[in-house]
């Protein structure tokens, strides 16, 4: 029977086996004069972020003493990652070990490093595509996912257990992509599963504490839960609370929902936020200052949108606060279920760029017009994948 593919080769990866990254490693050790002083442990590939892991052991024991971390597409090493040689040597002869957290030659107030990315967008599903983005290349993802069932255009998912995994995947592959100590803000609301005879209930699905859950076993901090207020009158489409306002029974109470939830994590790191802050040079600071018209409390009313072309966008307005409170001008922002563009205009406007990825062709054809009205001519710039490039052929110079 033929052998399955491993990852690295599934992966197309330029180090293919434990062999090969011990080899890297013993190349670098000797660099820095310390081949004879340690042993490997098991070499491991770790897909998520596309490197390999070697572990550094003390000769004649078990004990850890650092790691080398390569890189499996371009086989160099990720220095930043790599325990330093200095922190080796202490702790190979029971020093005190100098400050810092253990990796390679990087400075505490190491400068930023400004993402390559330009305005891109993506056909495609963004577990996948989310795979071949660069490590560490997003500043700010914000997104709202598409609804567990709820309408009949999001009939995708055969249970409840299956749409959270695939939320789980997308937030796992989100986490390599977005840079250290940065913000992930996700628009989610409990789902109404309507009932499917008169005979039965109808359920309630707590999808934001759901997927809570998953972003804390994905390595993300839980950082602040904002409230989308709603008009009131909002929600009485779903027809919750309709018999109880009729018959006024107790135990059939069921409020109206107006509420949605603005979810904000960032992604673990034991720096604290002044050390992003501090990597941006005085002026970016200054272009980005917020203004005193900034929401005091984390209820934010703010009108639902509306458009034909799309059965649930959000509004304008909520991109833009939220771009505006967790990203600088010139940042890099993500949206992994963009629909039509909502993120790419707010993020245009506020003088960010974007990554938009949608695995409907029709939203994406959407996009694709709408951008050369936020951008004009130089929508002819925005890489475009999977889809026809942007013509601006029709634009007026």
């Amino acid at each position: 029977m033929k052998e399955r593919p491993s990852v690295a080769e599934r992966r197309g990866y330029a180090v293919k086996t434990a062999q090969e990254a011990r080899s890297i490693a013993r190349t670098w050790l000797a660099r820095v004069a310390l081949e004879n002083a340690v042993t490997f442990g098991l070499p491991e590939v770790d897909d998520r972020y596309h490197v390999w892991r070697v572990p550094l052991l003390k000769p004649g024991t078990d004990k850890p003493v650092g790691e080398i971390v390569i890189d499996a597409y371009t086989t160099l090493l990720v220095e930043e990652k790599t325990t330093r040689p200095d922190v080796l040597e202490a702790r190979l002869l029971g020093r005190k070990e100098s400050p810092g957290t253990g990796a390679s030659t990087v400075p505490v107030q190491r400068q930023r490093v400004l993402s390559l990315l330009r305005n891109t967008v993506v056909c495609g599903d963004c577990e996948f595509v989310l795979q071949e983005l660069p490590a560490e290349s997003v500043d700010l993802i914000f997104t709202s996912p598409p609804y567990y069932n709820a309408r009949p255009e999001y009939n995708d998912y055969v249970t409840y257990e299956e749409y959270l995994q695939k939320l789980r995947r997308v937030i796992r592959e989100a986490h390599r992509v977005l840079k250290e100590g940065r913000f992930f803000v996700i628009n989610v609301a409990p789902v109404l599963i309507r009932r499917p005879h008169r005979n039965a209930s109808s359920r309630r699905l707590a999808v934001p504490f759901d997927v809570h859950r998953l972003f804390i076993e994905e390595k993300y901090d839980f950082i602040d839960d904002i409230i989308w207020a709603k008009p009131e009158g909002a929600g009485w489409a779903t027809g919750r609370g309709r018999r109880f306002a009729a018959d006024r029974n107790p135990l059939q109470y069921k409020p109206v929902p107006v509420t949605e939830y603005v979810l904000v994590y960032r992604k673990q790191t034991d720096r604290l936020i002044d050390w992003n802050i501090r990597s941006y040079p005085p002026e970016v600071r200054e272009a980005s200052r917020i203004g005193d018209d900034y929401e005091r409390t984390n209820i934010w009313y703010i009108k639902p949108a509306h458009d034909p072309r799309h059965p649930a966008v959000f509004p304008l307005e909520l991109a833009e606060k939220v771009i505006q409170y967790y990203s600088f001008v010139g940042d890099v922002v993500l949206d992994p279920f963009a629909g039509i563009g909502t993120t790419g205009k707010a993020a245009t406007k506020l003088g960010r760029r974007f990554v938009l990825i949608e695995k409907e062709e029709q939203y994406v054809r959407v996009i694709l017009e709408e951008i050369k009205v936020w951008l004009g001519k130089k929508a002819a710039d925005v890489l475009v994948l999977n889809a026809s490039p942007i013509d601006v052929s029709d634009l007026l110079i």
